[in-house]
């Protein structure tokens, strides 16, 4: 086993949804750990700006837009990173939609299908995709950001909570499925985390305060608390844990 068991020097890694919160605090603490880092996010001009922050701190990135909604560019992501790269040892699957706050019953048919649509079938073929070319060389960790919305549904957040709970499941038939192949898969399940993709809660200060009421460390979490957990997961300190879905969550859910 390696001295360093966190060391992630040579590996290739593709982070979505990196363009600030979790996904950018992972994508910089991966890089700063060795790996060359592929932030990736919809909009080129976002990633190229954690990219470029990484590359100044002494480290290696590259930005490359891609919607895990849209398949074509899933397609055309595998394609740079098979033509560029020739292999990927790490994908976290972070990239998420959460469109709709509001009582499950006024759920329209649009919230529904691009809540589904990222947070489902966009994880599901970004495995698949990173899977097949993890297969190829010999293995390589699959890890996905779920939510303990997957544990316990938030309220007015039905359709996003049952997505995160797909994902879960998800991320347990990867792990039976690909571990012969040496293709380890784990999820991670944040609890209140200060991110611009959380804002609606932290907007509504008598929700906010609702909540934090019940996290025994009576706050929230910063991204970079969660980036930690993504490290381990994708690292050789992890390297006899697969289909784990593993709570970070202040002890909410105790």
């Amino acid at each position: 086993m390696a001295k360093d068991l966190f060391d992630l020097s040579g590996k290739i890694a593709l982070v979505s949804g990196a363009s600030r919160g979790i996904g950018e605090a992972a994508a910089t603490l991966l890089a700063r750990y060795g790996a060359h880092v592929i932030v990736s996010s919809r909009k080129q001009a976002d990633c190229e700006a954690v990219a470029q922050a990484i590359r100044d701190a002494g480290h290696s990135a590259e930005a490359r837009a891609c919607h895990v909604g849209n398949m074509d560019d899933i397609q055309a992501m595998f394609a740079h990173i098979r033509d560029s790269h020739g292999r990927l040892d790490i994908c976290v699957n972070n990239a998420a939609a959460n469109p709709y706050f509001g009582h499950i019953l006024d759920t329209d048919l649009g919230a529904f299908n691009k809540t589904v649509e990222v947070n489902i079938r966009g994880y599901f073929f970004m495995s698949v995709e990173a899977g097949k070319l993890m297969r190829e060389q010999g293995g390589g960790v699959i890890v996905n950001t779920a939510s303990i919305n997957a544990l316990q549904p938030g309220a007015m957040q039905g359709i996003y909570s049952i997505t995160k709970a797909a994902v879960v499941n998800m991320t347990k038939a990867f792990a039976k499925e690909c571990g012969p192949l040496g293709i380890r898969c784990n999820a991670l399940l944040p609890g209140l985390t200060k991110t611009k993709f959380a804002g609606a809660l932290f907007e509504n200060e008598g929700i906010y305060e609702e909540v934090v009421k019940r996290i025994p460390l009576q706050r929230h979490a910063e991204p970079e608390e969660m980036a930690g957990t993504i490290l381990y997961l994708v690292s050789d300190a992890s390297s006899y844990t697969n289909g784990e879905c593993i709570v970070v969550d202040g002890g909410v859910t105790i």
